[in-house]
């Protein structure tokens, strides 16, 4: 389509009539990497999953990644900044990871949200609840980084829907709110759940939580999801 990342997305955007802008967080070649509970390492997104081993660590190769310049500015410019929902070590982290992304969410004076997964996935997050994200995100990237978490606290109903997950290794996260408040952080516990064909975030229910954390923000508020 185009001779880049940067503009890839851009072009992409417009094809599908997405509305603000999305940014990748850098533009090179990057390569992510993991180490596991018994100290091997593997390279690779699909192979981190695949490995199906406890992740104590993950990081990026090269490790001083610089970020594209757009992002950092969208971050400094922005009332609300939302993490996730994502695969907690291969798409919220290693975002994070980038130089400067990090910080200049920290040192945002910004509502700072951090959207928790509704279900465990297989080979990343097996057996977490909501302060287990929570914890990771605070030991691999630092303290400070969000204000408040959005949990899930509705249960599915949907027996044959939860079986084939189960089936998969994965499972309702545990919406653990006192554990995250001994973290310094804010909980925020929200029916969020659609259960149709997948248990997922129901859009309409995830953005009337998230504008509620803005407090009645002016519609022109400008946000930054990552």
């Amino acid at each position: 389509m185009t001779g880049n990342l940067e503009s890839a997305v851009k072009e992409t955007s417009k094809v599908l009539n997405i509305r603000g802008r999305v940014l990748p967080s850098a533009t090179e070649d990057v390569v992510l990497w993991a180490e596991f509970s018994d100290g091997t390492m593997v390279e690779g997104e699909s192979q981190i999953t695949r490995t199906r081993k406890r992740i104590r660590r993950v990081g990026l190769k090269p490790t001083d990644v610089a970020p594209l310049p757009e992002v950092l500015q969208a971050i400094g410019e922005a009332e609300l900044i939302v993490l996730g929902p994502g695969s907690l070590y291969t798409s919220v982290i290693p975002n994070l990871l980038v130089r400067g992304v990090a910080d200049a969410i920290r040192s945002s004076q910004a509502r700072r949200v951090y959207v928790c997964n509704v279900m465990t996935q297989p080979g990343e997050t097996d057996g977490f609840s909501s302060s287990d994200h929570v914890r990771v995100l605070g030991d691999l990237i630092g303290p400070g980084l969000f204000t408040h978490v959005l949990v899930n606290t509705q249960r599915p109903r949907n027996r044959a829907l939860l079986a084939r997950y189960e089936a998969d290794g994965a499972r309702p996260v545990e919406p653990d709110l006192d554990a995250i408040r001994t973290q310094g952080v804010l909980p925020i516990g929200e029916a969020l759940i659609s259960e149709e064909h997948l248990v997922r975030h129901e859009p309409r229910l995830l953005a009337r939580a998230l504008l509620q954390v803005l407090d009645a923000a002016p519609a022109d508020a400008r946000v930054a999801a990552l």
